[in-house]
Order: C-alpha cells, then sequence, then structure tokens
C-alpha cells in the first residue's frame, strides 16, 4: 500500500470512529431523557456505564491521529482534517458526560415528585441529540453550511435554559422546601445548555477545516 493509500485508510478508521462515538452520544442523551422523565433507573445506568466505552473511543481517536501526524506528516487540508478529528472526539466525550449528569440527576431523583413539568428539559436533551446527529453528519460530508445551519440550533437550548430558571426560581420562591431539588433540576439543565455550546465548537471545527478560517458561531 502506497503513502496516500495508506493515509486515506488511516482516515477511514477515524471517521469510523467519530461516527461511533457520536451515535453512542447521541443515543445516550435520548437514553437519559426517558431514564429522567420515567424515573427509569436501569436506562440512567445503562448510559452511566456507557460512559467508559465513549471515553476509550475518544482516547482511541486522539491516538491514532497522533500517530497520523508522527509517521505521515501531514500537511495543509490534512493536518487541518486531524486537529479537527482530535477536537471533535474531545466535545463528544465532554457531551457524552453531559448525558451522564442527566442519568445520574434521574438516580438522584428517584424517589421525588418533579416540581415542575420537564417539558423543558426534555426539549433540550431532545435539540441536543439532534444538534449531535446533524454536527457528525457534517463532519462525516465536510459540508460547512450544515455545520453553521447546526450551530443555529443552539439558539432554541439557550432559551429554554433561561425560561426554565425562570420558572424554577419563581416555583422555589413560594415553595422554598422545594429549593435542593429546584436546584438540582437548574444544575442539569445547565448541562444541557453548555452541551449546545459543545456542539457548536464541533460546528466551528468543521468550518475550520473546510474553509481553513476560525469562526464564531452564535456569538
Amino acid at each position: 500500500m502506497n503513502i496516500r493509500a495508506h493515509f486515506e485508510e488511516e482516515k477511514r478508521l477515524v471517521r469510523e470512529d467519530i461516527l461511533s462515538m457520536g451515535v453512542r452520544v447521541e443515543e445516550d442523551l435520548r437514553k437519559a431523557i426517558v431514564a429522567f422523565k420515567n424515573k427509569d433507573m436501569q436506562l440512567a445506568k445503562e448510559v452511566r456505564d456507557d460512559d467508559e466505552v465513549i471515553n476509550h473511543l475518544q482516547e482511541a481517536i486522539e491516538d491514532r491521529c497522533a500517530r497520523i501526524i508522527a509517521t505521515q506528516q501531514p500537511v495543509a487540508q490534512d493536518m487541518r482534517w486531524l486537529i479537527t478529528s482530535i477536537k471533535i472526539a474531545d466535545q463528544l466525550e465532554r457531551i457524552g458526560d453531559h448525558a451522564v449528569h442527566l442519568a445520574k440527576a434521574a438516580i438522584k431523583l428517584e424517589k421525588e415528585p418533579y416540581i415542575k413539568s420537564l417539558d423543558y428539559i426534555e426539549r433540550m436533551a431532545t435539540q441536543g441529540a439532534n444538534m449531535v446527529q446533524g454536527a457528525v453528519a457534517a463532519f462525516m460530508t465536510l459540508d460547512a453550511e450544515k455545520a453553521r445551519t447546526v450551530a443555529t440550533m443552539d439558539d432554541g437550548v439557550d432559551r429554554d435554559h433561561k425560561a426554565l430558571v425562570q420558572d424554577i426560581l419563581d416555583y422555589v420562591q413560594k415553595h422554598s422546601d422545594k429549593a435542593p431539588q429546584g436546584t438540582k433540576i437548574i444544575q442539569t439543565s445547565g448541562y444541557l445548555e453548555r452541551l449546545g455550546d459543545h456542539v457548536t465548537n464541533i460546528c466551528e471545527m468543521i468550518v475550520y477545516c473546510v474553509e481553513g478560517r476560525r469562526v464564531e458561531l452564535n456569538e
């Protein structure tokens, strides 16, 4: 196998791992919101336990990309692609952590009736999962415009987070004994809000990979 063919084969393996990682993170998010909504402890534990698999995938991607850089000495667009792959793996790992936070919140609040509707949390998690799916698809096809479109979805996540925080604060002012749960729900919402930021970071890296320039999306 010649040098270029070997490089392309290594890239294919990196793409496969990023796709696998993205699919797992998206699925864990969707599982976590069902676990949170339905107090499904088995599902919550599945999400928590899957975190180790996601961490191993990140390590595998980073190791392979580092090996390519060391042995192939790529330049220009190839180097941008490798840097993008490493950073996307890092962001996906962090998103996976937020899915775990949601699952852990479900476990901690298992025995308490929820003080408010979970509509905001459910919508944020679903939007986050859709964003992950879209961002990974944009990377697979190196579609900068799709990446920009996905990043705009973060605005809805931010709006829902702000609305939820205000809703919970208004409730807790009248029911101070519910402050501990209110704090936990706000904290969980904050994880989902940051999840949207991580997907936006992925989208920015895709634009960098394709166009060779750094952009700020959703300023």
